[in-house]
């Protein structure tokens, strides 16, 4: 039986994943999550990282099994990090912190708004409990920050 080894090869790739409804980012709840859409955040981390030496690959589902997948392959591909927005299924997902707890890449949690200031049931995060940093409140500069904490790892 071969076993595969835990040691992947580094690559400068840091994967942005996005979760339930961030396709409707610039249009849904703009007085919550502003008015840049997810293709704008993609332009500007593909901008912020060219200046920073590294790549992105911006992914978006409202599938969590397809978050799991692509984090698995981060894992497998030996990316630097991952950046995971992985909006309300942040508070519910058992098996997005089993993911986070599972691979040794680094996981930066993402939120446009801050969570703590909004309903009750959003003030818990799985993810965050097992994920390396976590920026929030930012709007969707906090991607750019989540990218500049990534490319010094």
């Amino acid at each position: 039986m071969h076993r595969a080894s835990n040691q992947h090869p580094m690559s400068d790739t840091v994967y942005v994943l996005n979760g339930p409804n961030l396709n409707l980012l610039g249009l849904r709840e703009p007085e919550i999550y502003g008015s840049n859409t997810l293709d704008d955040v993609a332009s500007m981390l593909e901008d912020r990282a060219l200046e920073l030496g590294v790549s992105v690959d911006v992914r978006q589902s409202n599938h969590e099994g397809h978050l799991l997948d692509w984090m698995h392959e981060a894992f497998t591909e030996g990316a630097k990090a991952i950046i995971l927005n992985a909006g309300a299924l942040t508070h519910t997902s058992i098996a997005l912190y089993d993911a986070i707890k599972a691979i040794t890449v680094p996981v930066i949690e993402v939120h446009i708004s801050d969570p703590t200031t909004r309903e009750e049931f959003r003030h818990h995060s799985y993810v965050g409990l097992a994920a390396a940093h976590t920026i929030q409140g930012h709007g969707v500069k906090g991607y750019v920050e989540a990218l500049e904490y990534a490319a010094k790892l």
